[in-house]
């Protein structure tokens, strides 16, 4: 389905996507400022946090990867409450949990909800919102994902309780979910097509299998898995690879890692403006250009070259995942769009766990100047890819 093709959504739901996604960026967020006091609270090694997270992302994946089948079951709207008010359930948990075999067993439940509603949401959009909105619907995960720590932070000033900070995101989860309770029927009315499949108006099915076999469904499964590995491979190794490799003060390489991830926000907002005067794929080609050459500069160039390739990378990345789903519709078809939009999600999970991983293993091995050479790597093989997946779908 082309720009120009879509039927825009109501403004009232654009406006609850938007919320939805600041919501969804809270919980993960949290769990790095909390992490110090749940870690004293239960007596905890630090490498309770990676079991955290690992169960957050099992959890995540398992949903995501099952969206087409969960939408055509329930419907957009009646997916978006249920998973909200899952995660808003196993947040409750967390707050209240008395040891920590209970905190870490919520911790799947709330990657079970987040995937479902991060998957539902991303194939409505894909589906009815233009390329402006995609950007700026992503640009308010951002937000979201700025939000986190300072209401952790506050809720820890106020009272020294971790408690009470996932307590609050649980009470802005528990909202929004009766807030996609209250509007399912118009996410039902809005949605129509495959989106809505299960509510009355299905298109004829794709299974899961059939889906995963296309080849064009698993090229965009390789672009968001090695995508998102060079914004959390570059994201979360920029302060060490300052600081470590290239010597700089804690200060400018903690200054650095923000101004990334700020330019990562400045550009979705900023693409949004002109996403389709550009074009989905134009945006994408132009974010993929402008990664390699911020990778190289931070692989190769001198430090005062260096740092504003870091930016720039940031400010790169920011058209090319809410710009690749938008187009997923048009590429692949209704039929198959809500499963691809799933496995895509899935992907960029898989591909956000294991980039900074193997940045790891390959610091250790090398050194720590290795994880911009791998950061480079991907990005060249992004370009590669595109090529390939445009060629196959013009």
């Amino acid at each position: 389905m082309s720009t120009a093709a879509r039927v825009a959504p109501r403004a009232f739901l654009v406006v609850v996507a938007y919320l939805g996604f600041v919501s969804l960026a809270l919980p993960d967020v949290a769990h790095g400022v909390a992490w110090p006091f749940v870690r004293d609270a239960f007596a905890l090694p630090q490498s309770g946090l990676g079991l955290i997270m690992a169960g957050t992302a099992a959890g995540f994946f398992v949903s995501s990867f099952f969206a087409g089948r969960l939408l055509a079951a329930l419907g957009v709207g009646r997916l978006l409450a249920g998973s909200t008010g899952l995660v808003a359930a196993a947040l409750a948990g967390i707050a209240l949990a008395p040891a920590f075999p209970v905190f870490l067993a919520c911790a799947p439940l709330v990657g079970l909800g987040s995937g479902a509603i991060d998957s539902g949401l991303n194939a409505y959009a894909a589906k009815r919102f233009s390329p402006r909105h995609m950007n700026w619907l992503h640009a308010a995960f951002g937000f979201g994902a700025a939000c986190g720590p300072f209401l952790m932070t506050g809720a820890l000033l106020a009272t020294g309780s971790w408690r009470l900070g996932y307590g609050l995101i649980a009470l802005i989860m528990g909202a929004m979910a009766l807030l996609f309770l209250t509007t399912r029927g118009a996410w039902r009315a809005d949605a129509g097509g495959p989106i809505a499949a299960g509510e009355g108006h299905a298109p004829a099915r794709v299974s899961t299998g059939a889906a995963l076999r296309h080849p064009v469904v698993r090229l965009q499964i390789a672009m968001f898995c090695v995508y998102v590995g060079v914004e959390y491979g570059a994201g979360l190794w920029i302060f060490t690879v300052l600081s470590e490799g290239r010597g700089l003060s804690v200060e400018l390489a903690g200054a650095m890692a923000g101004l990334y991830w700020a330019g990562l926000f400045v550009g979705r907002v900023g693409f949004g403006l002109f996403a389709e005067r550009l074009g989905e794929d134009r945006s994408v080609r132009l974010g993929l250009g402008g990664m390699v050459v911020g990778a190289a500069a931070f692989a190769f160039a001198p430090t005062w070259l260096a740092l504003p390739g870091v930016i720039l990378i940031g400010l790169a990345c920011a058209p090319v995942f809410p710009m690749l789903m938008s187009r997923t519709p048009a590429r692949l078809g209704e039929a198959l769009a809500a499963h691809a939009i799933g496995f895509q999600v899935s992907a960029a999970m898989l591909g956000g766990v294991l980039f900074p991983a193997l940045g790891g293993v390959l610091a250790d091995a090398f050194g720590v100047g290795a994880v911009p050479l791998m950061v480079l790597a991907a990005a060249l093989t992004l370009v590669w890819l595109n090529t390939i997946l445009e060629r196959r779908t013009r």
